[in-house]
C-alpha cells in the first residue's frame, strides 16, 4: 500500500508509472473535483477511472475485497473515509471472483488503517486486501475517483 496526495505527488516516491498517471492534467485534483459521475479512459490507455459519490458505513458493515489483475488508486475527492488494510498478499487465496476483478475475504483481520480527506489517495496492489469508505465518526458521501491500472503497467 502506498499513501499520498495529488497535490504533493512527489512526496509519495511512486514508481514512475504511477507517478505519470497521476501527473496527467486531466486527473489532476482540481479537474477531478469537476467531472460528473463516471467512467472516464483516455484514448490509447489500458487504465481507467471512475468518479462518483457513496456512502460510508461502519467498518463492520463493509466488506473487504482485493484484486488479482489490477491495483486499486482511491482518490477522496470530497468528504472523508477510513481504508482498513492488511500487509499481507492474500491473491493465492482459494476465493471465487464476485465480478471481474473483485475477491471478497470473509472475516479478515485488517490491523491496520488509513484515514483520507480530500486529495489523499491510496495505491492498493493486487493481493492487498483493503476496507474502503469506513465512516469516520457517521455515516457520511464521500466523492471518489477509483483508478484500476493494469498489473502490467508497473514493473
Amino acid at each position: 500500500m502506498i499513501a499520498g496526495n495529488l497535490n504533493q505527488l512527489a512526496l509519495a516516491s511512486l514508481p514512475v508509472e504511477l507517478a505519470n498517471i497521476l501527473a496527467e492534467p486531466e486527473v489532476s485534483f482540481s479537474n477531478l473535483v469537476k467531472l460528473a459521475d463516471g467512467k472516464y479512459q483516455k484514448q490509447g490507455e489500458s487504465w481507467f477511472y471512475t468518479v462518483g459519490d457513496f456512502q460510508t458505513s461502519p467498518k463492520s458493515a463493509r466488506h473487504t475485497e482485493y484484486h488479482k489483475e489490477y491495483l486499486d488508486i482511491q482518490v477522496v475527492l470530497n468528504g472523508e473515509e477510513i481504508i482498513g488494510y492488511q500487509l499481507e498478499n492474500v491473491i493465492n487465496s482459494p476465493l471465487p471472483e464476485k465480478k471481474p476483478d473483485f475477491y471478497l475475504l470473509e472475516n479478515p483481520q485488517l490491523n491496520n488503517e488509513i484515514h483520507l480527506k480530500a486529495g489523499d489517495f491510496a495505491i492498493f496492489y493486487p493481493g492487498e486486501p483493503h476496507q474502503a469508505l469506513c465512516m469516520v465518526n457517521e455515516p457520511k458521501t464521500v466523492r471518489k475517483a477509483v483508478f484500476k491500472v493494469p498489473k502490467g503497467l508497473v514493473k
